[in-house]
């Protein structure tokens, strides 16, 4: 059985299709078509936010699970206190931080990690890092290239990676010595990627269930957070920009009325 804690030869929750096809008894190729479901995240939506307990669950499944072969080399560990994220306690973040070693130029030694430290980069077994992977991924396309799809439901990154990860359909292959897993939404069907949630992987605190489905859905939601850590401040800035717009926008209107005003009560006349 492939340990909990270790996905060797993990190239990626998205990297480009390796063309490989199972060929069937019969000598005929089985395609799987790409399957991403379109979930209902909290953070969807212009009045979206992130779940804070969710995000806690995606960050525990990341450290237990993820972070063996990947990284998220672009986020400091402090963000894990930014309101609107996991908003760790101060103290749990530093603790949290304390459990990995960063390379210091100035001690030209590895000393322990402090909140003011980005996440160490980790690409074991070539896996890449995964800080931006929710928005380099889309779930959602077409139809024939027009993007109405993402329109109306997004970029879909986050739902792909849930998709992918519980996509395993438990079948094998190998090709030129390498060993394929057989999995419904990567592009070609296969990935050379094992299988990295089994289900109870861990134990939430807030006894939320612990299924294949739901550690992908919370890690999927983490690490659309990693991605977009401001997010939330984003669209409060985005709604004040309209809001103030709006208002210039009437008075723009209302003085261009006064202003022509005598002069068109004169045409009339």
């Amino acid at each position: 059985m492939i340990k909990k804690f270790v996905i060797s030869a993990a190239l990626t929750l998205s990297l480009v299709a390796t063309g490989a096809m199972a060929e069937e008894d019969g000598g005929e190729e089985e395609v799987l078509e790409d399957y991403v479901e379109d979930l209902d995240f909290s953070f969807e939506g212009p009045f979206g936010t992130f779940d804070q307990n969710q995000l806690q669950r995606g960050l525990q499944v990341f450290t237990a699970v993820c972070s063996a072969c990947h990284g998220t080399k672009f986020l400091y560990f402090r963000n894990l206190s930014d309101e609107g994220g996991p908003n760790l306690p101060e103290d749990q973040t530093r603790a949290y931080a304390e459990q990995y070693e960063v390379y210091d130029p100035e001690l030209r030694d590895y000393r322990q990690a402090t909140p003011a430290d980005r996440f160490p980069e980790n690409t074991a077994a070539g896996a890449p890092d995964l800080t931006l992977m929710a928005k380099a991924r889309a779930g959602f396309e077409g139809p024939y290239g027009l993007g109405l799809n993402q329109l109306f439901r997004g970029m879909g990154g986050a739902e792909y990676i849930a998709a992918f990860l519980k996509g395993y359909t438990g079948e094998e292959e190998e090709v030129a010595g390498s060993v394929l897993y057989q999995n419904t939404a990567f592009p070609g069907g296969w990935t050379s990627m094992p299988p990295p949630l089994w289900g109870e992987d861990v134990e939430f605190a807030d006894g939320s269930p612990n299924t294949i489905a739901a550690e992908s859905e919370d890690v999927a939601a983490y690490l659309m957070w990693t991605a977009e850590p401001k997010l939330m401040a984003r669209k409060q800035a985005g709604f004040l920009g309209v809001f103030f717009l709006t208002i210039l926008t009437v008075l723009l209107y209302l003085t261009n009325k006064r202003i022509w005003a005598p002069i068109k009560g004169k045409k009339k006349a």
